[in-house]
């Protein structure tokens, strides 16, 4: 992981210029992983992030606060009850390791002054975080960890806090730049330099090795003796002026499209032109930044599993449904074959005995008059075979008219589940699933719960402003998009939609002006990203004015049909 020891070092150095004296006012749990303390230090508020995650564990400062829950967890109960209103009086590091420590100084219940310790352990899927008392002793930990989980190292209440094990590997800060090379040298000859230094050096990332040995090897594939010892000796002490001065400084990698891929405390050239490095303004900054988008989409994706797995039954379901009607359908059709047998029996009553069970007669619907076999029911008279052809015919007449009306209707509800799925796939806070959820049940999808009355407050439509000066209102989801169509909009303004594809109404306010192409073509770009083609590269997206746009008597909310309309192709953007 890119966030190895000496990374957490310049962490801790950030931290302790920044934090060191700040009181606790106040500590957030947003989710089961991760802490957000609230500090007020002398150059004002901070709010510190310890996550635990599996996939990006981590301590820094944040400027987004996740959405907490309404009712705070034990753990974060706890913590405010003893840490509340303490002061930060150390960050601790052992080494180049993967461990910080807090230390906070707080008052206890009988208003002595004591010292608590936050232990955060950044070590992928079992990274946790462990309030420690003054004595040693664990408090309780955000994960604990059992013998039914591990027999080497137990994480519970009451017992000695003890660090991970420690890896068999040499410390920067104490072993000289020599020692190091010389055991990597005597290493098998076999393994890479990039791997044979992320064997030997405590606390580097793979990023740091592979970018030493592209400063070493320069594309040579010898051993690494002569001058190449030489030059990888130098290349050591200059990471070890880094970590004890923590000289480093944040950069962060992007890939062509623009997405971060990587980070370090060294300018990387390792990428050549295939990527692009950029320095960041902090090294908190670049954490905060790199992992957002990520962190955001994996909250709301655990807090909308629920109602995903509702939606994705509910889509399967129809789908059988109408895939059953549309067999019966089928068979529907040759509903003409039962009353031309029905038609021939009864002309032929006089030939048919009773008991028979098939009739062969000639078929004058034929141009060829070929003698056409009919099944009969041997225990009924011909004329009651007749009459059960002609009952099949009209039963079958009958369940085509009402199948076709039932697979329409399955259609547009199929559309309706599709379309609220696509906006919890792109909901972006607990509030906005809170609204599909209250929509799902008016529609009879969710039940009620007992004592549920009151409505929540409705969220108002995502605003932007086009770089010549027009509001642009984008719907958060159905209700709201029928609202913001049908009730907020002006007949003049325009109204943009992705073609045949799922996502937000999206509105141009007119305010009594001609709307620009500018404000246009940035109003589609909205409405391709706020839709479930968002990751495209060449959307349509129909525009019309909204007097043009109708909804249909009956019909599912966000659901409308509109005339007059022309296509612009965008690539989704969701800034402007």
């Amino acid at each position: 992981m890119a966030l190895d020891g000496i990374f957490l070092r310049h962490i801790k150095n950030e931290i302790e210029k920044e934090a060191i004296g700040a009181r606790v006012s106040q500590i957030y749990q947003p989710n089961r992983e991760e802490l957000i303390f609230a500090l007020r230090t002398f150059n004002g508020s901070k709010k510190l992030l310890l996550s635990a995650r599996a996939n990006s564990p981590r301590i820094n400062f944040c400027v987004k606060t996740p959405e907490n829950p309404a009712q705070p967890p034990m753990f974060c109960m706890l913590l405010r009850k003893r840490i509340g209103g303490g002061k930060l009086t150390a960050v601790r590091q052992t080494d180049c390791d993967r461990v910080i420590f807090f230390d906070f100084e707080c008052v206890n219940e009988l208003g002595d002054t004591v010292t608590i310790t936050v232990v955060c352990e950044i070590m992928g899927m079992y990274s946790n975080i462990i309030v420690v008392d003054s004595n040693g002793v664990i408090i309780d930990s955000l994960k604990r960890v059992d013998l039914t989980m591990s027999s080497q190292r137990l994480v519970l209440p009451n017992i000695k806090y003890e660090l991970p094990k420690p890896q068999d590997k040499m410390n920067i800060l104490e072993s000289e730049a020599f020692d190091i090379a010389q055991k990597i040298k005597n290493l098998d000859c076999e393994i890479p330099l990039n791997k044979a230094l992320l064997k030997v050096i405590q606390g580097v990332s793979p990023i740091v090795c592979r970018e030493i040995e592209y400063k070493v090897l320069e594309g040579a594939t010898s051993r690494v003796d002569g001058v190449l010892f030489d030059k990888l000796i130098s290349e050591i002490e200059q990471l070890k002026d880094i970590v004890i001065n923590c000289k480093g400084e944040p950069y962060v990698v992007y890939r062509d499209d623009g997405k971060p891929m990587d980070f370090s405390f060294l300018p990387i050239a390792q990428y050549a032109g295939f990527a692009r490095v950029e320095k960041a303004d902090g090294f908190s900054i670049l954490l905060d930044s790199y992992y957002d988008v990520r962190d955001s989409r994996e909250r709301m994706r655990v807090k909308s599993q629920s109602l995903t797995k509702l939606l994705s039954n509910t889509v399967e379901r129809i789908a059988r449904k109408i895939s059953k009607q549309q067999a019966e359908l089928a068979q529907c059709k040759n509903r003409e074959l039962l009353r031309i047998c029905g038609d021939l029996l009864q002309a032929n009553l006089y030939r048919i005995e009773r008991g028979a069970e098939f009739a062969d007669v000639e078929n004058y619907y034929d141009e060829q008059g070929a003698i056409l076999r009919i099944k009969l029911n041997p225990a009924i008279s011909p004329v009651a075979n007749a009459q059960k052809y002609y009952k099949d015919y009209q039963k079958a007449k009958n369940a085509e008219i009402i199948l076709n009306e039932q697979i329409e209707k399955g259609k547009i509800e199929l559309e309706y589940i599709e379309s609220v799925l696509d906006t919890v796939n792109r909901s972006q806070t607990e509030k906005e699933l809170a609204q599909i959820r209250e929509e799902l049940m008016e529609q009879g999808y969710l039940r009620v719960p007992k004592g549920k009355n009151k409505k929540q407050a409705a969220l108002p439509p995502l605003e932007f402003v086009s770089s010549d000066g027009f509001r642009i209102l984008v719907g958060r989801n159905n209700k709201q998009n029928d609202k913001l169509t049908l009730k907020i909009a002006s007949k003049n303004d325009m109204w943009l939609h992705t073609k045949d594809i799922h996502g937000s109404h999206t509105i141009i306010l007119s305010e009594g002006k001609e709307i620009s192409d500018v404000a246009l073509y940035e109003a589609a770009c909205l409405a391709a990203y706020h839709s479930k083609a968002q990751n495209s590269s060449q959307v349509p997206v129909d525009y019309t004015l909204v007097r043009y746009v109708s909804k249909p008597n009956g019909s599912k909310p966000g659901m409308v049909i509109y005339v007059n309309n022309k296509t612009l192709f965008v690539k989704p953007k969701n800034e402007i």
